[in-house]
């Protein structure tokens, strides 16, 4: 019988690692599941859609990040520094995240509700897994 292995919530690392990132530039973007409320001029919002464990130790979700700005050009900004920072992810405080890879290049997406602007892209971030306690 093979061991259970549990896996990391790969939206709560990903929104640990960012956030974290993000304030050690000096930039102090709320990052979260939901559009914030009141809802800021700027801010990341992230969404598992989808992606399948690889074998027994690695899960590979599959995240949405979207970027949120005052302008077009404000949440490009947003999206460009945050995709640069999550290709850096791997590793991250001995974490258990070591690959990511792009799986949908920036779009622009305003939001049909409020009209805000908003720059989406996906990635797939592979996690490592561990054995359950018995």
């Amino acid at each position: 019988m093979v061991a259970p292995v549990g896996f990391p919530d790969g939206v709560a690392v990903v929104r640990a690692y960012l956030r974290e990132a993000l304030v050690a530039r000096g930039d102090d973007v709320s990052v979260g599941t939901r559009v914030p409320s009141p809802r800021p001029p700027r801010f990341v919002t992230l969404e598992r859609v989808g992606g399948t464990r690889l074998d027994v130790v690695t899960d590979r979700p599959q995240i949405d990040v979207q970027c949120w700005g005052a302008s077009e050009e404000d949440a490009a900004d947003l999206a460009s520094l945050a995709r640069s920072l999550l290709f850096a992810m791997p590793g991250w405080r001995g974490a258990v995240a070591y690959n990511v890879v792009e799986i949908g290049g920036p779009n622009t997406l305003p939001d049909p509700d409020s009209g805000q602007d908003r720059v989406a892209f996906a990635v797939e971030v592979s996690l490592r897994g561990s054995l359950l306690a018995p």
